[in-house]
C-alpha cells in the first residue's frame, strides 16, 4: 500500500477570533502541502477561531456543517487533499471543542468532540464529548481523531488501537511548560499502542496579561516503532512525513503489546 504523505500545520492561523484570517492561512498551507505531495493536512485545536477566545466561544461556535466547514471543504477541493482542523462546535444549546476531517472531495468524513476537557476555559464553556473513538477511512487507512489533552490518557489511544485505528490525528493547543508531552508522551503513545500519531500544535502567544498562554509548538509525526518522522520547532512551520502502512504492519508483528494484553486483569481500571 502506498504511504500517505501527511502535512502538519503549526501556527496560530490568525488573530484570535478571526476565522477569515485562519481560513486564508489554511488555504496557503494547503497549497504548500499539496505541492509537497501531501494528501492530508492536519491543523491545530480550535484552529478556526484561536484558542484564547474566552466568552467569545459562544459567538464564534458553529454547527459541524456551518460556514467554516463549508469554507474548509472548498479549500480541500481546490487543493486536492483532505483537511483535519479544530473548531468550536455548536449543536443546539451545547458547545463542544471539536475536530473535523474533510475529504479532498469536500465530504465531511468524521467529527469528534473532545472527551477530556482541560483547564478553566474549557470546563467553563464546553460540554465533554461522549464518544471516545471516532474514525474514518481515507486512502486505505483507518484514521481516528483525538484532541490535545485526550492523547495524554493512555486509555484513549489504546481504545483507538483496539478499534483498528492506524493513523491518529491530534489537533492540539499544548502550552508551556508542558513540552514533555510533545517530546516524550506522544512518541510513547504511538509505540505502546502501535499506531501513527499526527500531533499538530499551535505556536506563539495568545491572550493578554495573566490570561496569556504561550504554545510550545513541537508538532510531530510519531511512528509505531517509537521514532519521530518529522518534528517542528517552536515557531510557525509546515512539516511533512510519510505514514507507511508497511512500517505499521512490521512494527505490530515485532511488538507484542497488543497481542499480549490480558484484559481480564484490568477490570479494576474502570
Amino acid at each position: 500500500m502506498t504511504p500517505l504523505r501527511t502535512a502538519l500545520l503549526q501556527g496560530p492561523g490568525g488573530a484570535p477570533g478571526s476565522t477569515a484570517q485562519a481560513l486564508a492561512a489554511l488555504d496557503r498551507a494547503a497549497g504548500r502541502a499539496a505541492d509537497a505531495g501531501a494528501r492530508l493536512l492536519v491543523a491545530a485545536e480550535l484552529y478556526l477561531t484561536g484558542y484564547c477566545i474566552g466568552g467569545r466561544v459562544a459567538e464564534l461556535a458553529e454547527p459541524a456543517d456551518g460556514p467554516g466547514a463549508e469554507a474548509v471543504a472548498r479549500i480541500a477541493v481546490r487543493r486536492g487533499l483532505a483537511v483535519a482542523y479544530g473548531y468550536p462546535e455548536r449543536d443546539g444549546r451545547g458547545l463542544y471543542n471539536s475536530a473535523q476531517l474533510v475529504g479532498p472531495d469536500g465530504a465531511r468524513l468524521a467529527n469528534y468532540r473532545k472527551t477530556h476537557l482541560y483547564g478553566g476555559f474549557e470546563h467553563a464553556w464546553f460540554t465533554p464529548g461522549g464518544t471516545p473513538v471516532v474514525q474514518a477511512e481515507f486512502d486505505g487507512l483507518r484514521i481516528g481523531l483525538l484532541i490535545c489533552y485526550d492523547v495524554e490518557f493512555p486509555e484513549t489511544v489504546r481504545a483507538h488501537a483496539l478499534a483498528g485505528t492506524e493513523l491518529l490525528l491530534v489537533p492540539t493547543a499544548l502550552m508551556r511548560p508542558h513540552e514533555t508531552v510533545a517530546r516524550a508522551v506522544v512518541p510513547v503513545r504511538a509505540f505502546e499502542s502501535q499506531l501513527h500519531i499526527a500531533y499538530a500544535n499551535r505556536c506563539g502567544t495568545e491572550g493578554e496579561g495573566g490570561e496569556a498562554l504561550t504554545f510550545t509548538g513541537l508538532s510531530c509525526l510519531a511512528a509505531p516503532d517509537g521514532t519521530v518522522r518529522a518534528r517542528a520547532g517552536a515557531g510557525e512551520d509546515l512539516i511533512t512525513a510519510e505514514v507507511d502502512p508497511e512500517l505499521l504492519r512490521a512494527s505490530r508483528a515485532a511488538n507484542p503489546y497488543l497481542r499480549d494484553r490480558r484484559p481480564e486483569l484490568y477490570t479494576s481500571l474502570t
